[in-house]
């Protein structure tokens, strides 16, 4: 059985904190400001906070969604680029964004039919991705403004981002409350850490939308993709789980070994065809609770790099199968078909329907806590990343 080769590939890593610098690069210090990011059409304010660590990594993320609207890390000769898909303006998000950059919630990826049962007490939830529920329905966790409490320590600097969700929002029952927290770190890695809690039983699945392109311009068909994971969630025409878990040896679906995401995206295969693509839940590799390797990119002609780990049991990845060139963003940029990925820690699809899948019913005295790390390096050379 093939295995992600993780010892070669973390050989050919270097990390930022240890990327050599440009003489202006060296004296930065690590901070975290605030600045304003528009008003809604109701008058209310957002703003955005900027966090900066000592080699320059610069993440940017607005009250308005707790969208990451930028992220600056350096290539393999120490230019920064902007490696998430977004807008320069609020008037971009508040438009028929497709979630760049956004937290989502109360239930990350689709719920068939847009309802679920849960101790026999039928719910039923916005069809906004017919005939299902998807992010959180019309107005998710996305589309709302977030309280944000800055904060730094000797190690890193970040903001936690707080929201309370009323009893029947979208559908949902009870009252949620939600703190989304990230931490920029001295050494470069970008924490996300969730939290939240109940006053009725309710589904939670929190995860974070940024679209990458580590190149930072063009398609994201030459990253190279690794994803720790010998199992996936086949899905029907509008994506929702058959509820078979379905090992990943001989499909398209076998990132166990580094692989160009182009290397099979449009193979002769029923479940690209349904997904216009991969827009398909991986089932990770682990042997039990914790933080776990989840997946590596390595985009060869920059150098970058991106390791992700997770608490999650799954991680759904998406090529931009349904960008097509109607959305301009940052810098005039028109993002095209397959111009960003995603890749969403999170609980399997349409979880609170298929008893089968880990549960995600979050309880009345439980804490639900999931923790993301991104890791933001550089390769050598082109074709070391493997």
């Amino acid at each position: 059985m093939k295995t992600i080769r993780w010892g070669a590939i973390a050989a050919a890593l270097v990390l930022l904190g240890h990327v050599g610098c440009t003489r202006e690069e060296a004296t930065m210090t690590r901070s975290v400001t605030s600045a304003p990011f528009g008003r809604l059409p109701s008058g209310a304010p957002v703003e955005a906070y900027t966090l900066t660590n000592p080699q320059g990594i610069e993440v940017r993320a607005i009250t308005y969604g707790g969208i990451i609207v930028s992220l600056r890390t350096p290539d393999r000769d120490g230019r920064f680029g902007d490696i998430v898909l977004g807008y320069d303006s609020l008037a971009g998000y508040l438009a028929a964004s497709p979630y760049f950059g956004a937290i989502i919630g109360r239930y990350g990826n689709r719920i068939a039919r847009g309802r679920f049962t849960l101790d026999g007490e039928t719910h039923v939830l916005a069809t906004n991705n017919a005939p299902n529920h998807l992010h959180g329905g019309l107005r998710g966790f996305d589309k709302v403004v977030w309280a944000a409490e800055p904060f730094t320590t000797d190690s890193a600097v970040g903001v936690v981002f707080r929201y309370t969700s009323p009893d029947g929002e979208e559908g949902y029952p009870g009252t949620l409350h939600v703190g989304v927290t990230y931490t920029l770190t001295n050494d470069g890695r970008l924490v996300v850490d969730y939290l939240a809690t109940t006053d009725r039983a309710t589904p939670v699945n929190l995860t974070q939308h940024s679209y990458f392109n580590l190149a930072g311009e063009g398609t994201i068909l030459g990253h190279e993709l690794a994803i720790a994971a010998s199992h996936y969630t086949p899905v029907d025409s509008t994506l929702i789980p058959t509820g078979v878990i379905a090992p990943v040896d001989g499909t398209p679906f076998d990132f166990r070994t580094a692989t160009p995401i182009a290397a099979r995206i449009d193979a002769d295969d029923p479940q690209l065809r349904n997904g216009l693509g991969y827009d398909h839940n991986f089932v990770l590799d682990r042997d039990g609770p914790g933080l776990v390797q989840a997946a590596r990119v390595v985009e060869p002609t920059s150098g970058r790099t991106l390791d992700l780990w997770t608490t999650e049991p799954g991680l759904q990845f998406y090529a931009g199968n349904f960008l097509d060139g109607t959305i301009t963003g940052k810098a005039g940029q028109v993002y095209g078909y397959r111009t960003g990925f995603c890749l969403e820690p999170q609980h399997y699809p349409d979880s609170p329907n298929q008893a089968a899948f880990p549960s995600t019913i979050l309880r009345p005295g439980e804490e639900y806590r999931s923790r993301t790390v991104l890791a933001f390096g550089v390769v050598e050379e082109a074709g070391n990343g493997r």
